[in-house]
């Protein structure tokens, strides 16, 4: 069984790790190029390609060799070649965060598995974790489909759906649903490999769409934060509550405080009232409150 695994951020990686721990590793990673992180910039790989530095290798005919690593800034000919050249039997796709044409999705004979982390039809593109999020779901989960050159359009392998507690996080909720994803994949992969398995075709009727958020979607009127935390709306206050909770580390929920930008990094319900746990005003560090 070979397969190349396309993943670039924490959510993949958390996937991939299990993966591999799993005794199911891929011959290939492919990610996204080395970038220029913090205020430093330092030229950080991605984390998917670190889990690969500390753990990965693939067995195969009997011995143990090196997952590749590919970063193509686009996915051109050269790059392609070098997929073909690999004669994988299927993809695995999580969060790769590039469009990836039809004719690469159709290089491995099997196809290619995508894994997205919200119940399809139901809230496809690129943030489905922050949107349900936001929307105040109660329930979410993990799909595993086939994926074509459509927007998580393909027929559906495999789902699962999990809770989201009260006062969830964007990045708790990512860590269980990768976990939940990973579980998903282990148990789907073998079948798949097998033939045993089929998809089912998505409920084009059902399709809900998320969109990228921007730093104008994390901002809270200061007077609507003042009654939230006053206590005069509660309803207002868990939209609050739920935008920090959604959109924190990126972009970010933030207001205008004594004429500075602030920053919402944390907060909770308490009393029908909105309480701010920490806080970062422009230039300066958290604080706590």
């Amino acid at each position: 069984m070979k397969y190349v695994f396309f993943g670039t951020p924490r959510f993949a990686a958390i996937i991939l790790d299990r993966l591999i721990r799993a005794d199911m590793p891929p011959v290939a990673l492919v990610c996204n190029p080395d970038r220029p992180v913090g205020r430093k910039k330092i030229i950080t790989g991605p984390l998917t390609k670190l889990v690969v530095a500390e753990n990965g290798t693939a067995r195969g005919g009997g011995a143990a060799t090196a997952i590749a690593v590919f970063q193509p800034e686009k996915l051109d000919a050269a790059f392609i070649e070098a997929l073909r050249a690999l004669k994988p039997d299927f993809f695995v796709v999580a969060a790769y965060a590039k469009i990836i044409p039809q004719g690469v999705l159709d290089i491995p004979r099997l196809g290619t598995l995508g894994t997205h982390p919200s119940l399809l039809p139901k809230y496809r593109g690129a943030s489905p974790i922050q949107s349900v999020l936001l929307a105040g779901e109660e329930q979410t989960g993990t799909t595993i489909y086939a994926m074509d050159e459509k927007m998580d359009h393909g027929g559906i392998y495999a789902q699962k759906p999990m809770a989201i507690v009260d006062g969830e996080t964007y990045l708790g909720l990512q860590e269980k649903l990768a976990q939940l994803s990973a579980e998903t994949l282990i148990e789907v992969i073998p079948a798949f490999y097998s033939g045993a398995i089929r998809p089912r075709k998505q409920d084009e009727a059902a399709v809900t769409f998320t969109k990228k958020f921007t730093t104008e979607d994390g901002f809270v009127d200061e007077k609507d934060l003042r009654v939230a935390q006053n206590g005069n709306d509660t309803e207002n206050a868990r939209a609050i509550l739920r935008k920090i909770n959604a959109l924190n580390p990126e972009p970010g929920a933030w207001t205008i405080i004594g004429g500075k930008r602030t920053k919402l990094l944390e907060a909770k319900i308490e009393h029908g009232s909105l309480k701010l746990i920490s806080v970062q005003e422009e230039g300066q560090k958290m604080k706590r409150l």
